[in-house]
């Protein structure tokens, strides 16, 4: 079997850090195809849903607050349907892929929270861990028979360069016994993301489905919530009257490298690789640039198949 840092080389797509979801789509046609979108009404899934729909799929929104999302797609063009989803809700989640009929295409989990207090579910789960991976783990899980149909399905695991900042800790994933830190959690959280795209597209592969993981690139959307002026000044995000760093992508630029993924022929073949700028990356150096580049422990297929058992027992 393929060792996946083997594969995490640029193939020169075409596209780079400016294109947008709409170039990246251009002559494609989807009609017949089917998407699901988590998150799809703000920020990079509205303009992901919006590409998607204008391409000719059918765009299903999986919306934590439904009233919300039909305001903001009410000017999207094409067919899209809302229908309601919690990540943080096992039941919801259930309610969600039980009611799902026919063949889904694409899956797009781009549904996140960021660097948020310490929250936890009604299960006892670290917030950040269960809504970006345990939530997305059992969406794939129950949609697992739809994939299938499809013939040839992709899904799409949004993951970022925060992954960097640790790998998850599958002793402790719900910081019961370390303290909680709010970026560290954020870290093992895409980290999973990676990983759970790593370990799907192995499973996945009988049943032609495959999976990637992609870094949007820094974009400020509602995802930044939860973070005061001050800190995003500190990071270097904003400057102190507010102007975002030029090295920021617009939304429309951000949701280029997950359409690329669920849909480029380009990546025919191809699966559990990490993706950046719409191209594969490559695997990050000692020396190497700190913004670019997946870390090794991101791509791990040992520890992807641990966190999958993991996520089993937790599911």
């Amino acid at each position: 079997m393929a060792q996946i840092s083997d594969l995490q080389k640029p193939i020169g797509s075409g596209f780079g850090m400016r294109s947008t979801a709409n170039e990246v789509l251009a002559g494609l046609d989807l009609s017949g195809q089917t998407a699901v979108v988590t998150g799809g009404y703000s920020g990079l899934g509205l303009e992901t849903v919006r590409a998607l729909a204008g391409a000719g799929a059918r765009v299903s929104v999986a919306a934590r607050r439904p009233n919300v999302a039909r305001q903001e797609l009410a000017d999207v063009k094409g067919v899209v349907e809302i229908r309601e989803l919690d990540l943080s809700d096992p039941q919801s989640i259930t309610r969600y892929s039980d009611a799902f009929q026919g063949p889904l295409h694409i899956l797009i989990n781009n549904a996140a929270i960021m660097a948020n207090p310490l929250t936890r579910d009604a299960r006892g789960y670290e917030s950040q861990f269960a809504t970006n991976h345990l939530g997305h783990f059992q969406l794939v899980k129950g949609l697992w028979n739809n994939l299938k149909a499809a013939k040839g399905a992709r899904v799409v695991s949004l993951s970022s360069i925060g992954h960097r900042l640790g790998a998850p800790d599958l002793t402790d994933p719900h910081f019961e016994t370390t303290p909680y830190d709010k970026w560290l959690a954020y870290g093992r959280a895409k980290s999973a993301n990676a990983l759970f795209a790593v370990e799907l597209d192995a499973r996945g592969q009988a049943d032609k489905i495959r999976a990637f993981s992609v870094h949007p690139g820094g974009i400020m959307t509602n995802l930044q919530r939860h973070l005061p002026q001050e800190e995003m000044i500190a990071l270097g995000w904003v400057d102190q009257h507010g102007t975002l760093n030029a090295q920021f992508k617009t939304p429309e630029q951000g949701a280029a490298t997950s359409v690329w993924c669920a849909t480029s022929p380009q990546l025919a073949g191809l699966g559990g690789i990490y993706c950046e700028d719409c191209d594969i990356s490559e695997l990050h150096t000692e020396g190497g640039s700190p913004f670019r580049g997946v870390r090794a422990h991101a791509i791990d297929q040992v520890a992807a198949r641990e966190l999958w058992k993991l996520s089993e027992k937790l599911v």
